[in-house]
């Protein structure tokens, strides 16, 4: 025990209050200073740039900055492109993550840092990638071009497809979470009454993982409805078809901030909307 806390134990124990370089922490401990200072700096940090969103807002004016078409072309084609991208998301991502969950192969690991790579990568450089590999002249969009007559870069699928590649891995992780979570003796009584694994996925695990999901999913709206980096490299910033909230939020910023900070101000109630739809599962966290 240190002399601190000697003194500490002392004052309470006489009946008077706590040093004030000792604050009570979970479990009665005292939290030292030097570890509250950085925290209160850094919960400032994340929070004053929000209040100061709030408080130069124009509030007088918003109504009008909201209701002006442009604003909801952009706001519409982000909550289509947004939706697309998460259900696309959906089919591909849940059975994925179920082989990562369930199925033991060679490369494992392999295939889950790289489908956690667009998590870390700079989402500019994930919209270079979806060029070399999905543009006119990419190694697969060439062929898409001469085969199907179909074009993904500056197009509104354009934007889904950018939308998903950096929104996906979010569902991905919180479904295999979910799986590892869930006891897999459930699905191997189903197989013992004679269902298949297809069946027992879809008639035992999916209602068992539901929670995940939807809390994947969620999550990969969310920074569908975000991405600003990828869209605009591979999708670009043509109004009605490929400028999305982000993408009017930059632009408006160059000549009227006042509706970019409007539009930020919608941006951030999705967001915060996103965390009060998902207060139950971090409290649990908690």
């Amino acid at each position: 025990m240190t002399p601190t806390d000697d003194r500490s134990g002392a004052a309470v124990l006489a009946g008077g209050p706590a040093p004030r370089s000792v604050r009570k922490g979970r479990g009665g401990r005292g939290v030292p200073l030097p570890l509250l200072v950085p925290a209160l700096i850094g919960l400032a940090f994340l929070v004053v740039p929000l209040l100061a969103l709030l408080v130069r807002a124009p509030w007088r004016s918003l109504p009008d900055l909201l209701t002006s078409a442009e604003v909801w072309q952009a706001l519409r084609l982000s909550l289509v492109c947004a939706t697309a991208a998460t259900a696309v998301s959906l089919v591909v991502g849940v059975p994925l993550a179920w082989l990562l969950a369930r199925v033991e192969f060679p490369g494992r690991g392999l295939v889950r840092a790289l489908v956690t790579l667009p998590l870390v990568l700079p989402p500019v450089v994930g919209g270079v990638a979806l060029l070399m590999a999905l543009g006119r002249n990419g190694i697969v969009g060439k062929w898409l071009d001469a085969w199907f007559g179909v074009t993904l870069p500056f197009t509104t699928a354009g934007v889904v497809v950018a939308e998903a590649f950096v929104a996906m891995p979010f569902l991905v992780i919180s479904v295999e979470g979910t799986l590892r979570a869930a006891d897999p003796r459930y699905e191997e009584a189903a197989a013992t009454l004679g269902a298949s694994r297809f069946t027992a996925f879809r008639r035992v695990t999916l209602p068992l993982i539901a929670p995940g999901i939807a809390a994947g999913a969620v999550l990969a709206w969310a920074r569908a409805l975000g991405e600003f980096g990828a869209t605009i490299t591979f999708a670009g910033n043509f109004p009605g078809s490929t400028q999305t909230m982000p993408l009017a939020v930059y632009l408006a910023l160059q000549s009227d901030p006042e509706a970019a900070v409007a539009l930020s101000l919608v941006l951030l109630a999705v967001s915060v909307a996103v965390l009060a739809g998902l207060r139950d599962r971090w409290m649990r966290a908690a």
